[in-house]
């Protein structure tokens, strides 16, 4: 049985993904957003605030916002650092916390990159 898929990818309007990586930032399905992880190569207040403007950019894509998060997966290779700086992250929740996951781990798919973060929002039906 087929399920129906709506796509956004970052400037990308005729394909909606990656093919030469071969992801989606952002899939819907149903009233669900499924949000591929953004990163940053520092974990400084500045890198942290350009991953969840790139995660406020996909929640936008639908019409959401960090009001329709419900689970956050956090993988870094500095847990102690994100530690420090989570109320740059918190800022951007307003006391509205989703459930969390944070994982500190050696390497993440782009080598350069130091914090990544992945969403699922779920949109009013």
């Amino acid at each position: 049985m087929k399920i129906k898929k709506e796509k956004w990818h970052w400037n990308n309007n005729k394909v909606k993904q990656d093919t030469i990586a071969g992801y989606a930032q952002v899939l819907k399905v149903d009233n669900i957003l499924y949000i591929s992880g953004a990163v940053a190569s520092e974990i400084t207040p500045e890198g942290i605030t350009s991953v969840y403007n790139d995660l406020k950019a996909s929640l936008a894509s639908f019409g959401a916002t960090f009001e329709n998060v419900v689970k956050e997966n956090l993988y870094t290779t500095d847990i102690d650092g994100m530690k420090k700086l989570n109320y740059v992250r918190k800022k951007f929740y307003k006391k509205d916390f989703p459930a969390a996951t944070w994982i500190q781990i050696q390497r993440l798919y782009m080598p350069s990159a130091k914090v990544e973060v992945e969403l699922i929002a779920h949109l009013p039906k």
